[in-house]
């Protein structure tokens, strides 16, 4: 592997170190990356051998954080000392932590969650250490926990998941019991945590996986119960021969990914049907009005995981319109111009609204390529060029009137005429 940082100033701080009696190594995703040859976002350091105050010393500019532990901010990078950690209490941040100049950089690497996350390299040997077999792991495509010690941190559920999806690898039976069994520790996490990891799921090529793996280790229904009530909630196999309306809303969320990297408007695909979760059974596989049925769940998923307020405006009309959307070229020429007004005016607007239903309708998408081939729900084009070609300067020009009642009549009946030549 190579070292990282521009500046090469690591093998000098490294080197610094090595004089006082410490090693340094690059440890954590920076070295999962590498070995995957993707880029590295975060360079953390580990060092064995070391105390906090022979750190500072020889490094008097380091800024410093941290509560439970000290972690030192240096160019750019983050250095922490070896560490072992003891579970004293439930939940994500109850923990006795020990810094020795005696802990090894074996002895921390096992106190990580995953294997491939549990692997070092020696700053100024290159050396790697390897000793729970994350390398084979990578290799295979395997998500495994290092130890039984991966049970004492319910974050790790969610944390795994994010990164299965963002990997794609598939995790394996006994870690997926592992998660499984820290359940009931799941609602002691802060939301703002459990929301962080689900973001950056978002953000994966195919964020369905973080919820299939879920799903998986039982513990959906913690704080995706809206998205978990889709189960089972079957379909008209003639326009979703994909299965319920979970396999439906996993699909279409993968289908966002491939056309936006908008993470707010892939929430907004996730969530446009969360209302067939409440459909009565007896009215199966039909979900009549379940637009309207999906403003509580959506609000109830937005406060469970404290989602921003924009998310939750956005994700409002994905839930109350894309329906509407899916029959724009069903509508009259005066719904049209209504139907275009109103989303034009939403958070979500035209462009994100039209994601969203060619998201919902997989027959939109040409094969295994992420280009749209069914244009007639294309209400975004040609609602922003009529939006641009008949606006208020229009009216005034043509009409030298002042905005109030007539002035808004005018524009919508100037839009009708524009439409009717135009679609």
């Amino acid at each position: 592997l190579p070292i990282l940082g521009g500046k090469m100033d690591i093998e000098k701080i490294a080197t610094l170190i090595k004089e006082n009696g410490g090693n340094t190594y690059l440890v954590g995703g920076a070295v999962r990356d590498a070995i995957l040859d993707k880029p590295i976002k975060d360079e953390d350091y580990c060092i064995t051998g070391f105390t906090s105050e022979k750190f500072l010393k020889l490094f008097p500019n380091a800024r410093v954080r941290g509560k439970s532990f000290e972690v030192f901010d240096l160019e750019g990078k983050e250095f922490a000392l070896a560490r072992k950690e003891t579970k004293v209490g439930k939940g994500h941040k109850e923990f006795a932590i020990e810094t020795s100049e005696e802990i090894t950089i074996e002895e921390d690497l096992k106190r990580r969650d995953i294997t491939i996350n549990s692997i070092a390299q020696d700053v100024l040997t290159k050396e790697i250490i390897d000793p729970f077999g994350g390398r084979d792991d990578l290799e295979s495509g395997i998500i495994r926990a290092t130890s039984s010690r991966f049970s004492e941190d319910p974050l790790r559920v969610y944390r795994v998941a994010r990164i299965a999806a963002i990997l794609d690898f598939k995790v394996s039976r006994k870690t997926l019991n592992m998660m499984n069994k820290l359940k009931d520790e799941l609602p002691t996490l802060s939301k703002e945590r459990v929301f962080v990891e689900f973001r950056k799921a978002l953000e994966a090529d195919k964020p369905s996986i973080f919820f299939t793996v879920l799903k998986e280790a039982e513990v959906l229904d913690v704080h995706f119960k809206e998205v978990y009530d889709l189960i089972g909630a079957i379909q008209p196999i003639k326009y979703h021969p994909e299965g319920d309306s979970y396999n439906h809303t996993m699909l279409a969320l993968d289908n966002s990914a491939k056309i936006t990297k908008d993470v707010k408007i892939r929430f907004c695909t996730l969530v446009h049907d969360l209302g067939k979760g409440r459909t009565p059974k007896e009215m199966y596989p039909h979900h009549y009005n379940h637009e309207q049925r999906g403003v509580e769940p959506l609000r109830l998923l937005c406060k469970t995981l404290g989602t921003p307020n924009e998310w939750k405006k956005m994700g409002l009309t994905a839930v109350l319109e894309h329906m509407k959307g899916g029959i724009f070229n069903q509508m009259t020429i005066a719904k049209k111009v209504s139907f275009i007004e109103k989303i034009d005016k939403s958070t979500l607007g035209l462009k994100g609204l039209q994601m969203v239903v060619y998201s919902d309708r997989s027959r939109s998408f040409e094969n295994d390529k992420n280009e749209i081939k069914d244009k007639q729900y294309d209400f975004y084009s040609i609602g922003t060029k009529m939006l641009k070609a008949i606006d208020g300067e229009y009216i005034i020009n043509k009409y030298n009137i002042k905005p109030g009642i007539e002035f808004g009549r005018k524009l919508h009946e100037e839009r009708i005429k524009w439409l009717k030549n135009n679609i």
